[in-house]
């Protein structure tokens, strides 16, 4: 039996003729962007993360950069990210006009803390983009205590529950993707903005549609960038299952480790207080490249993500680090590899994994 990295489409098959009938009634009545699907979605996104506000945009890349130009980012700021992370969470950066600062994370659980990004803190510093990578949640709060909002980058951390609240609610202003892989994916592109600051949200509605807020003045160049209705309709189909996925997914793990993955495999270590719904559960190995090869022969797929960190990318060569390496980054970037985890894994699925990866490594 073979089993795949992730299965984005079983956990939806009960849902389809729910979905197909959403999908008919937008098409019935042509109203396709910034309707009422996208309106009542936003209000249902909001209250499900905790936040006052949520609002549609096109994707998640563009979320953060709309984040960042709400909070007045510009010329001339520096912005801190993670290397260790998605293209994304520091592409978006540059078109506010500021530059990415890379810092370090902590390779035992791919996240960054408050001292490494204190480590690299100017005073140009204006943001940092708290990455929730791979479903665990960043100390945001502690970050935040240096003194500089906090964008959260959600895109792989939807139906995750921290100590002091869920992803999404817990710094200054939230970004969110709901690209077709995600925990909570849509049927395309889309993503979302969060935030209990009304001023801020405002900004962020203004900016989202060309810089206007009547659709007749146009104040700053913005961005074309809206949920539309198809995917705010299928979104509030799924949204109420996502707490049960997530549930399978944080169960996943923990069978994982019940199984004695860890034993074999350095497992994904939890920040305080965090419960994960893994987007990807990664585990750290000496020679992932042989692993993944071995698995592929038993029929399981596993893949390293990203093997060539954000700072070493060739867009990114005018804003390397001084020092050239960022020693958890490098290490993470070298050991880690993802195995399978979905919302309906089974155990029968999880027992193979494990079987093969103690094969693999006898």
């Amino acid at each position: 039996m073979s089993v795949p990295l992730f299965d984005s489409t079983t956990a939806i098959e009960p849902l389809r003729e729910q979905i197909d009938a959403a999908l008919l009634e937008v098409a019935a009545a042509g109203q396709f962007i910034l309707g009422p699907n996208v309106d009542a979605f936003e209000e249902e996104f909001a209250g499900a993360v905790g936040a006052a506000e949520a609002i549609g945009v096109a994707n998640g890349t563009e979320a953060i950069t709309i984040a960042l130009r709400a909070l007045g980012i510009g010329p001339g700021d520096e912005v801190i990210v993670p290397s260790f992370s998605y293209y994304a969470s520091a592409e978006a950066i540059p078109p506010t006009g500021a530059v990415p600062v890379f810092c370090d994370i902590d390779p035992a659980s791919y996240i960054t803390s408050a001292d490494q990004v204190k480590a690299v803190m100017t005073p140009r510093t204006k943001a940092v983009i708290a990455v929730h990578l791979f479903g665990n949640i960043a100390p945001v709060a502690e970050i935040e205590a240096l003194g500089v909002p906090v964008v959260e980058d959600c895109a792989q951390a939807a139906g995750s529950v921290g100590q002091d609240g869920n992803p999404g609610a817990l710094g200054t202003i939230a970004s969110h993707s709901f690209y077709p892989s995600k925990n909570l994916g849509a049927f395309g592109d889309g993503g979302a903005i969060t935030t209990s600051d009304r001023e801020l949200a405002e900004r962020v509605r203004m900016l989202r549609f060309h810089g206007s807020r009547d659709r007749v003045n146009h104040e700053e160049i913005g961005f074309n960038s809206r949920l539309d209705e198809i995917q705010a309709a299928v979104l509030r189909i799924l949204l109420p299952r996502l707490p049960a996925w997530a549930a399978h997914r944080a169960a996943a793990a923990s069978r994982y480790e019940e199984l004695g993955l860890g034993r074999l495999v350095t497992l994904p270590q939890a920040t305080a207080g965090a419960a994960p719904a893994w987007h990807l559960f990664v585990v750290g190995t000496d020679d992932p490249h042989q692993l993944s090869q071995q698995l592929a022969a038993s029929g399981i797929e596993s893949r390293g993500y990203y093997r060539r960190p954000i700072h070493e990318q060739p867009s990114m060569s005018s804003w390397r680090p001084a020092t050239g390496s960022l020693p958890g980054t490098d290490e993470a970037a070298r050991r880690h590899l993802a195995l399978p985890i979905s919302a309906t894994i089974s155990d029968e699925e999880i027992e193979q994994v494990v079987t093969a990866v103690g094969a693999a490594l006898s």
